[in-house]
């Protein structure tokens, strides 16, 4: 069976991640070009769902479509900025972090994921968490966002020094679009995922 899903999302950095992380997993996507008003929550899972239910209330997204929220949430920072992460690094930026992180000795911090899907009755939420610290400068001009700032466990070298092949096997993101497509795989039947 070939899915085929609709990605709700203004970013185009975050649908072609997606794009390339789901083929993969022989899924089709189309993009659904669409700002969504985040509303307040204390997790990206909250976040995702609350989302995508809002524009369900409305009827904006058809049955098999999906969004994402995700956050950097840094140890030292008391989880900061969190759920906020995308209003953060649109005003301060990651240069802005860094300055906050300029003396602090923990530098542990992680991004999570949480992609919602409504499969036509209800919403899934599928997440993924990868760990790492925050540098101590800004390094790389690859990916979007904190990636410059962001080193994932296991690498020495940041998210936009790493490119998008490691990113999209590693990152929070792949793993949660990893997880709705074995969920996806798996009502089909087909396991044979190409990864």
């Amino acid at each position: 069976m070939q899915w085929e899903l609709k990605f709700v999302t203004s970013n185009k950095h975050k649908f072609e991640e997606a794009k390339e992380i789901l083929k993969n997993y022989k899924i089709k996507l189309q993009w659904i070009k669409m700002s969504v008003e985040e509303p307040r929550g204390h997790s990206v899972e909250e976040v995702a769902r609350k989302s995508l239910e809002s524009l369900l209330l409305f009827r904006k997204v058809p049955s098999w479509s999906f969004l994402e929220d995700a956050g950097l949430f840094i140890r030292a920072l008391n989880g900061f900025p969190g759920v906020y992460s995308a209003y953060v690094y649109s005003t301060i930026g990651y240069s802005g972090i860094l300055k906050l992180m300029k003396d602090v000795k923990d530098r542990y911090a992680e991004f999570r994921s949480a992609v919602a899907l409504y499969d036509g009755k209800r919403v899934l939420v599928f997440t993924g968490k990868c760990s790492g610290i925050i540098g101590f400068e800004a390094r790389g001009i690859k990916g979007f966002g904190f990636d410059p700032i962001f080193i994932p466990e296991g690498f020495s070298q940041t998210f936009a020094e790493l490119g998008e092949d490691i990113k999209n096997k590693i990152s929070h993101r792949a793993r949660a679009l990893q997880a709705m497509a074995k969920y996806l795989l798996g009502l089909s039947g087909d396991t044979n995922e190409k990864v």
